[in-house]
């Protein structure tokens, strides 16, 4: 009877837990949570903090399971807690995050552009088969339409897309359509080269990899014109950030 009441009472912790309630107010409204899902409408201010003091118990519970002392250590007090924090407001901060404000500029009148942009953003993402880091670039190209936004929202919608646990496959699609949301732009151009933990760090151990993706969207994908310069754009662009580099 004792132990049957204990157990009930581990089960109604569990059941109260931040974690726990976030996922009935998912299930209740059908909303997937899978690890590249953005689920940020569904937590209330402070729950990251609250996940945060969530996970550094199982996260010292994982390093206790791999037999390393987290009282004595030194460099291992404490890391179950970094662990969490590392998680939630960095390597899978896009999912706990809204998307980042893009301030929407007009573009029309006589003036107005109507030639191809294309911006080169830095990434940083996590494989969610190994939850190794994927470390590349994204070129993200688009011809005008009647909205602009600031050129460092590229860069920050495309950072937001890729702060989760993701394939390349699909952050490049999810770049692609973040970017037409918030441009109303239906030509889309989304490259992304990336060197990925899992291959370097375990299994083959492939030091030199590199994993393209290409995503083409519009006139980007049915105008050869178009994709021409969109990849010569990435051309002139790589050998830049190389000469950068040097």
């Amino acid at each position: 009877m004792k132990n049957g009441g204990t157990i009930k009472q581990e089960n109604n912790v569990a059941d109260n837990s931040t974690s726990e309630k976030i996922k009935a107010k998912l299930k209740q409204s059908g909303k997937r949570f899978w690890a590249g899902d953005n689920i940020s409408e569904y937590l209330e201010e402070g729950d990251k903090q609250k996940l945060i003091d969530e996970l550094t118990p199982k996260f010292e519970a994982v390093l206790d399971g791999l037999v390393i002392d987290i009282d004595n250590d030194p460099n291992s007090m404490d890391t179950g807690r970094r662990l969490a924090k590392m998680y939630i407001n960095e390597l899978m901060a896009g999912r706990y995050d809204p998307m980042p404000k893009a301030t929407a500029f007009p573009n029309d009148g006589e003036d107005r552009y109507e030639g191809m942009l294309v911006v080169r953003s830095e990434l940083t993402s996590m494989c969610s088969h190994h939850h190794q880091i994927v470390k590349g670039v994204a070129y993200i190209g688009i011809l005008a339409a009647e909205t602009l936004i600031g050129l460092s929202k590229y860069t920050r919608i495309a950072q937001w897309c890729a702060e989760r646990g993701t394939l390349q496959e699909e952050l490049a699609n999810d770049i692609a359509r973040e970017i037409m949301k918030a441009t109303g732009s239906k030509d889309i151009g989304v490259y992304v080269q990336a060197t990925h933990g899992c291959v370097e760090n375990r299994g083959v151990q492939a030091h030199s990899s590199l994993t393209q993706t290409t995503v083409l969207k519009g006139a980007f994908k049915n105008e050869a014109k178009v994709q021409k310069e969109f990849m010569d754009n990435i051309k002139l662009q790589t050998q830049f950030s190389g000469r950068q580099g040097q």
